[in-house]
């Protein structure tokens, strides 16, 4: 039977994330009755995507109630989840959080979750977040926040310290990472079963069993891995040696937080591929709109992410096990830092989202980890704050930095390209 509730959309202007958003959204008869307002800034691209949220609705028969608003503050009036996808001037920011510090010598590889691009990334979106979540703890305190932007770590780590409001973080990664060990296995993904526990983008596979028998397949995937083509996860693949087990979900995500992660690849993220995606998923979209084309099968196919099932279970209290999510620690990794974000699985019921402790970590990897965690510690205080002075200090904390000179360097010029964004939180 439906619950309605309702579902603020911040960032629903986006039409790549929105489309996996509908997706789910659209795939559900749990949530008939209930409304969906879609927020964003840019108001053609607003536009876009409410008329395609409700042509989807309709075909659909999901029986939402959709609004569209530039007004954020005034669509949290109410709310029971609050799904937040929002980034500023994302790709143009981006390239140059990931160019200027190769200026001053700096090897990294994606420049967006490590490294002096993710200490940038957290100066100038933790300010947006906070104005968010301050605003929702006036209009709807018992709501829940869903946060899909990266930084994820370091968003989750701010709520956990400085915000009263229920979060909790999404990302594919675990199922990036399940695809990666399934193409070594030789095996169907969907025959391969994982358990991790980490960082964001830096999770510890602790078991990969076969779904249908229950068989460890650690011992086939070291074995297949020595023979496997040379040029594939090389930097993880290297970690399994030295660690035990498979860390992170690919390359260039864990490369991002290790002194030689550069070593397996700096050729940061595709921009121009991420920006003609866009396009072509926006021609489509007007496309379908215009009645110039057929929506395609693939847009009434849940997109995997996981919001929907969250929200789902927790209104019809269905205790549903999610396989990962970003939580603040409070122990659940006993042997990672209380003050941390860790990516675990989680299960969600009425009573809100309950970690599941996979144990302690393995040593060595534990101890990996940490030296992670204190860097985004550091960097959530600098953010917080708007302090220049303890930016330096997260970055002469980096593994990824080498040099004091190009971290003072790196800082000034990267500070005044983000000044307009950058203030403080508390």
């Amino acid at each position: 039977m439906a619950k309605p509730t309702k579902i603020v959309f911040l960032g629903a202007s986006s039409a790549s994330f929105g489309m996996s958003m509908f997706r789910d959204l659209f795939s559900t008869r749990d949530l008939a009755g209930s409304t969906l307002v879609l927020v964003g800034r840019n108001v053609d691209r607003l536009d876009r995507s409410t008329r395609l949220a409700k042509l989807l609705n309709a075909k659909s028969g999901a029986g939402f109630e959709i609004e569209a608003t530039t007004d954020w503050r005034a669509a949290l009036d109410g709310a029971e989840f609050v799904v937040h996808s929002t980034a500023i001037d994302r790709n143009r920011l981006w390239r140059l959080d990931f160019e200027i510090p190769r200026k001053f010598g700096i090897h990294h590889t994606l420049g967006e979750n490590g490294g002096p691009g993710g200490l940038f990334f957290t100066l100038r979106t933790l300010p947006v977040v906070f104005d968010f979540v301050r605003e929702m703890e006036l209009r709807c305190p018992r709501a829940t926040f869903i946060n899909f932007s990266n930084p994820e770590s370091r968003i989750i780590l701010a709520l956990g310290l400085y915000s009263r409001i229920r979060n909790l973080g999404l990302c594919h990664g675990i199922f990036l990472a399940r695809g990666n060990v399934a193409r070594i296995l030789g095996m169907p993904e969907d025959r391969v079963d994982v358990l991790g526990a980490g960082l964001n983008h830096f999770q510890c596979l602790s078991e990969i069993r076969d779904r249908e028998t229950g068989e460890d397949l650690y011992p086939l995937l070291r074995e297949k891995e020595r023979d496997f083509d040379p040029t594939f996860c090389p930097l993880t693949r290297k970690l399994l040696h030295a660690f035990g087990y498979w860390l992170g979900c690919g390359d260039s995500h864990v490369g991002e937080y290790l002194s030689f992660g550069w070593e397996a690849g700096e050729g940061g993220y595709d921009y121009d591929w991420d920006e003609s995606e866009r396009t072509k998923l926006t021609r489509l979209i007007d496309d379908v709109l215009a009645g110039r084309t057929e929506a395609p099968d693939w847009w009434s196919v849940p997109s995997g992410e996981r919001a929907i099932s969250i929200i789902v279970a927790m209104v019809h209290n269905r205790k549903q096990l999610i396989e990962s999510a970003v939580i603040h620690n409070r122990h659940v990794i006993p042997n990672l830092p209380a003050d941390a974000a860790v990516e675990v699985p989680v299960v969600a019921d009425i009573a809100g989202i309950h970690p599941v402790s996979l144990g302690p970590l393995p040593d060595g990897v534990a101890k990996l980890m940490t030296v992670q965690v204190q860097v985004q510690q550091m960097a959530v205080e600098a953010a917080m704050h708007a302090s220049k002075e303890m930016a330096l200090q997260a970055l002469l904390l980096d593994p990824v930095i080498h040099s004091e000179e190009a971290a003072r360097g790196l800082l000034e010029e990267l500070w005044e390209i983000n000044r307009p964004y950058i203030r403080a939180c508390i």
